[in-house]
């Protein structure tokens, strides 16, 4: 299982993170929970997987975070701890 990739991600792809984060008024509380979360390295499948915060939900594909989604709207893929 791959570790998410944070750091150098293709400019188009980190922007879409920022947008999405500030569109869905993603809040310093739910980032500093994603920080926390991201801190143990975590895996994830190779395939679509989400990381329910409660908040909110991080949506990605292997190794890459790609969305930030809303409390409810529906999240594809595998969930991870």
């Amino acid at each position: 299982m791959p570790k998410i990739k944070w750091l150098d991600l293709p400019p188009q792809l980190r922007e879409h993170l920022f947008d999405r984060a500030k569109e869905r008024k993603i809040t310093m509380e739910d980032l500093f929970a994603l920080e926390e979360w991201r801190k143990h390295s975590p895996n994830v499948p190779d395939g679509p997987w989400y990381k329910d915060f409660g908040s909110f939900k991080l949506c990605g594909d292997g190794q890459y975070p790609k969305t930030f989604l809303l409390k409810g709207q529906p999240a594809h893929g595998q969930e991870v701890e």
